[in-house]
């Protein structure tokens, strides 16, 4: 009886190790299914997140709204005070922005240091850009747009600096209000619209993007002092060249720079 009774207790511990198998397998499987189920990314969710940041920093306040299935209630999360994040970016970009234009003004004060101590040229930086305003004599002969001297090896100057930035750039022509007609110009429209397309077509052939360029006859429209004086009527027949701030572009009226074009 004590060898039978030994035999069966044999028997018993060798098949135990079939329990614990088991209880291995069944935790494996749960552990695979946890693991399949949080690696499913839900697509819709994933949109409105993204598109609710999007938003958050157009507006400066965040919300979004998931749609869960039929029956369920709606979930809000709203973070109200994401402004401040918006700000800061904006702010960032603003200081590098001018920056880069504080550079580029140092640069270009020393190319065109002659005509600034000749006084025939003017240049100051503001929130829109860099402004450059250069008296026509410094440029053209009088009644025409062909520029004058060493007037393109120095706009040739110029506009290897400014090929360097990715700024939009503006040139506008001006004149007075004395009347002009000849062959080639019947009104101070065509020769102000001219001017500014000479410069423009000078700027291009020394690397800078035509897409960046755009051209502006203004005529006599927005004189700069009195046309009732000599002096003032020199101060008017002027180019400026503004090279916009890419932080202001889109707070300005500024045209878009496109094609060269002339816009009376």
């Amino acid at each position: 009886m004590a060898r039978r009774r030994r035999r069966e207790e044999e028997h018993e511990n060798h098949e135990r190790w079939l329990v614990s198998y088991a209880d291995f397998i069944t935790l494996l499987f749960a552990f695979f299914v946890v693991m399949y189920s949080i690696s499913q990314v839900n697509e819709g969710k994933y949109r409105v997140l993204s598109g609710a940041m999007m938003d958050a920093f157009r507006s400066g306040s965040l919300a979004i709204q998931a749609t869960p299935p039929s029956g369920s209630a709606n979930t809000m999360i709203e973070v109200p005070n994401t402004k401040p994040i918006a700000n800061a970016v904006k702010g960032e970009a603003r200081i590098r922005e001018r920056q880069k234009l504080e550079a580029l003004t140092s640069g270009l004060s020393k190319t065109l240091s002659p005509l600034i101590q000749g006084g025939q040229l003017s240049m100051n930086q503001d929130d829109e850009g860099i402004h450059i305003e250069i008296r026509d004599t410094a440029l053209f002969p009088t009644g025409q747009a062909a520029p004058l001297g060493n007037s393109p090896q120095l706009l040739a100057s110029v506009a290897r600096q400014l090929a360097m930035v990715d700024n939009q750039i503006r040139v506008e022509g001006f004149t007075d209000n004395t009347p002009i007609r000849n062959a080639v110009y019947p009104s101070n429209w065509e020769l102000s619209a001219a001017r500014a397309g000479s410069i423009v077509r000078l700027f291009m052939e020394n690397g800078i993007a035509p897409d960046r360029l755009v051209a502006v006859g203004r005529a006599e429209t927005k004189p700069a002092a009195d046309n009732g004086t000599m002096e003032g009527r020199a101060r008017n027949r002027r180019v400026a060249i503004t090279v916009i701030s890419n932080t202001a572009l889109q707070q300005s009226d500024v045209p878009n720079a496109g094609s060269p074009s002339s816009n009376p």
